[in-house]
């Protein structure tokens, strides 16, 4: 049976390597691209493929929101998250969200086509860390991180901040007014008890979340 494939990226040389990576496996067919989160909306409500193959950060509606979006659009579909990210708790928001499996752009050509196979069948694709830190939420009164504290949209916008992008380059990525974005802000570096971006840089890089700036 051949799995049907939508990869969602907003970089041509990325999508150009998985589809070099997919056509080269057998079962796999490459139905589609999409390079935004609009474009991936009007493909999961055209449909035609079997399996969203998903980068976390494209323009427009992304990451958790997109997951939550097409798996309310089309629950039966299986998203298979693609992400620079390898910190565990971007994977974990991510399989919370209605993903299926997490892997790192890293570590695609390596992993890719197994994940896609286990996907595919209804399994789930997730490293040990990450099954361990799925774990650790469901246990109770579980010690947590500041940044755990987050919501998705929040932990979204830490994410793009500790990076060195502004409220106005947020905005315009996310599709929301600047307004929105400094409100978030103030929540995150309420919520994280810090004082400045500065703060949340060193934090990031601490802990290793994302491509944060070492300052």
């Amino acid at each position: 049976m051949t799995t049907r494939i939508l990869i969602a990226d907003d970089h041509a040389i990325v999508r150009d390597g998985l589809r070099r990576i997919l056509q080269s496996a057998a079962g796999i067919e490459v139905a589609g691209e999409a390079v935004s989160g609009d474009e991936v909306m009007a493909r999961v409500r055209t449909g035609g493929f079997d399996l969203l193959l998903l980068d976390m950060s494209m323009p427009g509606k992304s990451g958790i929101e997109l997951i939550k979006w097409v798996k309310a659009a089309r629950p039966q579909l299986a998203v298979l998250v693609l992400s620079m990210h390898q910190e565990e708790q971007y994977a974990v928001r991510a399989i919370r969200a209605g993903a299926s499996g997490y892997v790192t752009k890293e570590s695609a050509s390596a992993l890719l086509v197994a994940a896609i196979s286990k996907v595919a069948q209804g399994g789930m694709y997730i490293s040990p860390g990450v099954a361990e830190q799925l774990a650790l939420t469901v246990r109770p009164h579980a010690e947590s991180l500041p940044h755990q504290a987050l919501s998705d949209r929040e932990f979204e916008v830490f994410g793009l901040l500790v990076t060195g992008a502004t409220v106005t380059d947020i905005a315009e990525r996310l599709h929301l007014s600047g307004k929105t974005v400094s409100t978030h802000k103030a929540r995150i570096l309420e919520k994280m008890s810090m004082d400045s971006v500065a703060d949340l840089v060193r934090y990031a890089v601490a802990h290793k979340l994302g491509e944060a700036r070492d300052t």
